[in-house]
Formats: structure tokens, C-alpha cells, sequence
């Protein structure tokens, strides 16, 4: 697995939740980059901080009128496609 900043870490997850949204979904296609724990820790953190909010059991959506999408990194950019 490639090593990634925090900053990276939670840029994916907001991107995996604006392409997918379903939370089972989001987790299984970024196994492939980030270990489990990092995922929840990540999405726990966006919760916790209002940028991500959860819509039902299984839904995430980014707060995007709390918080705008970050800027998404040109080495990311391969990855998020991929996903």
C-alpha cells in the first residue's frame, strides 16, 4: 500500500463518498489504497467535523454546504478515477 498524508487520506474518502455515497460500497473499493481502520477513522472524522454528513444507515454525503470538496491533488486524481 502507498504511503499517504492524513490530508490524503481524508481527500480520498470525500471523493470515494461523492462517487459512491453507500458506505459498504465506499469501504470495499478503498481497501485496494487504505487499510479498513483508516477508512472509519477517516469517515468518523468527517462526520465529526461536519464535512461529511450521514444520511441513513448506510449513506454518506459530503456537507458541501458546510464545507466545499478540497481541492483534489494531481497524484490522487488516477486513484479517484480508478475507484
Amino acid at each position: 500500500m502507498t504511503e499517504f498524508s492524513l490530508e490524503e487520506k481524508i481527500i480520498l474518502v470525500q471523493y470515494g463518498i461523492k462517487k459512491y455515497e453507500n458506505e459498504e460500497i465506499i469501504t470495499e473499493k478503498l481497501k485496494t489504497i487504505l487499510s479498513e481502520k483508516d477508512i472509519q477513522r477517516n469517515i468518523d472524522t468527517l462526520i465529526g467535523t461536519q464535512r461529511v454528513r450521514r444520511i441513513g444507515p448506510e449513506i454518506l454525503q459530503n456537507n458541501e454546504s458546510h464545507t466545499e470538496l478540497p481541492e483534489l491533488p494531481e497524484n490522487l486524481k488516477p486513484i479517484i478515477d480508478s475507484l
